[in-house]
């Protein structure tokens, strides 16, 4: 019972039947190269009933309905042990200008991988559906494909939409 569409102060967006999304959500704005939207639109009515009645168009991120989310003074998640194909780690994410967020990749007990470690890792910022991360030696982390791993990631004023490998 939360709202994603909030009415606001606007006390019209109050009526009966606003804030509703009628037409769903498309996907809108440039592609990356490879094909991914940076941009979904929804589609939602205002000022219902009354003469003023509208429509009005919100855009999201890709994968941007939720998040982990961590403040400045910083925050963690550590994934369960989980198995991939692919040779790059992609992130979807956003951080302020002081945020960022780093990942170590672990051996299924814990334990940080050589090469994979948080000191391996700068610094990720900015704002991006689709970023490489990157470590001392590189993105490719090809080799622990098939292999149980986990991910932790650390986060500084920063949000994680999602992780996917590539």
């Amino acid at each position: 019972m939360q709202a994603f569409l909030r009415p606001g102060p606007n006390i019209h967006n109050w009526t009966g039947h606003s804030m509703f999304a009628p037409i769903g959500i498309v996907p809108t704005g440039p592609q990356l190269p490879d094909g991914t939207p940076t941009e979904f639109s929804l589609y939602f009515t205002q000022h219902y009933s009354l003469p003023t009645a509208h429509i009005v168009r919100a855009t999201i991120r890709p994968d941007g309905f939720v998040s982990v989310n961590a403040p400045y003074a910083g925050g963690q998640v550590t994934t369960r042990p989980l198995i991939f194909e692919g040779k790059e780690l992609i992130v979807n994410f956003s951080t302020s200008a002081a945020g960022s967020i780093r990942v170590e990749l672990q051996d299924e007990t814990g334990q940080a991988i050589p090469g994979y470690t948080i000191d391996d890792c700068p610094e990720i910022y900015g704002d991006q559906v689709a970023a490489a991360v990157c470590w001392k030696n590189g993105t490719d982390v090809g080799t622990l494909a098939g292999t149980p791993i986990r991910l932790r990631i650390l986060l500084k004023d920063a949000d994680l939409y999602s992780i996917r490998f590539k």
